[in-house]
């Protein structure tokens, strides 16, 4: 069964992940606490002033969905992570890169608001 909330995702998950994917949810709510959290294509997913950030646990990783072009802007600071177009791969046996997960989310939402630059970090 899809889950309809972000705690059914989380408590659907492998016991062992749950305490990361929490955190990862408390980190991005304190990095936008106006955002609204909902599901979408069965992921969490974060909205504020549009499509801010998503996230999966997969096999390996947790994948960080932020739409683009945020992710092709600072592929220089995800060198050490798989990406694609809209995602970044965080290994599961690592802890979270907080910084860099907060530059993304942040150049995101300015994006949202229409102020982003690329040079600004």
């Amino acid at each position: 069964m899809k889950p309809k909330t972000v705690d059914e995702y989380i408590s659907g998950a492998p016991k062992e992940m749950q305490e990361k994917l929490k955190e990862l949810r408390k980190f991005i709510k304190d990095i936008v606490p106006q955002a609204e959290e909902r599901i979408s294509y069965g992921m969490p997913y974060y909205d504020y002033k549009g499509r801010l950030v998503y996230f999966a646990l997969m096999k390996n990783h947790i994948g960080l969905y932020i739409p683009p072009p945020i992710i092709e802007h600072y592929k220089i600071d995800l060198q050490a992570y798989g990406t694609t177009k809209s995602a970044v791969h965080l290994p599961l046996m690592k802890e979270l890169p907080k910084a860099l997960i907060k530059k993304l989310i942040q150049a995101r939402v300015r994006w949202n608001e229409g102020k982003y630059n690329p040079q600004q970090s």
